[in-house]
């Protein structure tokens, strides 16, 4: 009895830990940029107190980027803790199965053949971009899953088959970025690096329900994830659907992936790094691991942003750029004590 208490409480300390963190990092990252803001002036500012200078690069600039970091990173981080699930593989994440190349190549193709009809800072564009990133997301892992089919999907070859796919989808998307003019490729190579490349409110509110909608959902399931955990015949024992539970939560984890590329470019590693973090926090009860992983995702995400707005300011650094400098050690720790 001592010991799930002792694990909620863990739970819980790390939980109030995390959200203050973010929202230290919340106003380090409002105030400061080109246009240094103090943090009294900060607070004055969103109490409606400060110049009106103030309140245009606070309101208009800061934060909605703010915002959608932590929605990105949030959504990336359970979509890979989702997918090392049902994939049983500590070494899965969006980026690994092709599932960010296939939403980024949707996207692409979507600026490729509407960039001259369709303004892509429109209120309509902002709303059908993450559509364009969800389909190319859904089309991807119908590819992998129908590839990995055999007799069922066995999770290593899911994970195989993902990396080949998305080597297939990353050659696409070359040849498609060779035949755009100069600065259209220009702007496609940086949003693919990982980018929160066009930080605006109509972003914010069209990605801000998924997130809403496709977390809580992934948190109800989260006991489907610990019976995947144990193995398909151990879970077919217990009672559990197994290919239906992995089609649907494949399902929450390509939504959740698709949205955030739509607004935040490929980011790598984000969503195989977080995971692994939860788990050495707090164990593989995915009840606790989804919400911590959705705060450290976040949290991290916030700091590469601020990173890559300030270290070379005025010049800005993709926040995917940043992530990857950060994470990459961790990979490598991964790959040498994975067996």
């Amino acid at each position: 009895m001592k010991k799930p208490v002792a694990k909620k409480s863990k739970f819980l300390v790390s939980l109030l830990i995390l959200i203050m963190l973010i929202l230290i990092m919340f106003f380090v990252s409002l105030s400061t940029g080109v246009i240094q803001i103090a943090p009294m002036d900060v607070i004055k500012t969103l109490m409606n107190n400060g110049t009106d200078r103030q309140e245009l690069v606070l309101f208009d600039f800061r934060l909605p980027g703010i915002l959608l970091a932590l929605l990105i990173g949030a959504g990336l981080a359970v979509s890979g803790v989702i997918l090392q699930g049902i994939t049983q593989n500590e070494l899965a994440d969006p980026g690994i199965l092709g599932i960010n190349t296939g939403a980024g190549l949707a996207v692409v193709l979507f600026l490729y053949f509407f960039k001259g009809q369709l303004d892509v800072t429109s209120p309509l564009s902002t709303f059908i971009m993450p559509i364009a990133a969800l389909v190319g997301a859904i089309v991807a892992a119908l590819i992998i899953y129908a590839l990995a089919w055999k007799k069922g999907v066995n999770p290593i070859r899911l994970v195989l088959v993902g990396i080949g796919v998305n080597a297939g989808f990353a050659a696409i998307l070359t040849i498609f970025q060779l035949k755009m003019d100069p600065q259209n490729f220009r702007q496609a190579t940086v949003w693919l690096s990982g980018d929160i490349w066009n930080a605006n409110w109509n972003f914010v509110f069209a990605l801000l329900p998924w997130i809403l909608i496709l977390i809580p959902i992934a948190l109800q399931k989260a006991h489907s994830l610990n019976v995947l955990n144990l193995g398909d015949d151990v879970a077919s024992g217990l009672g559990t659907s197994v290919e239906s539970e992995r089609r649907l939560l494949l399902l929450i984890a390509v939504a959740l992936a698709g949205a955030s590329v739509a607004a935040g470019g490929a980011i790598a590693f984000l969503g195989l790094v977080v995971p692994h973090i939860a788990r050495k926090i707090l164990g593989p009860v995915h009840q606790y691991i989804i919400p911590i992983s959705a705060l450290i995702g976040a949290l991290l995400l916030m700091v590469s942003d601020t990173i890559g707005k300030n270290l070379l300011a005025p010049t800005e650094i993709p926040v995917g750029i940043i992530v990857s400098i950060l994470s990459a050690p961790y990979f490598v720790y991964l790959l040498i004590r994975t067996k």
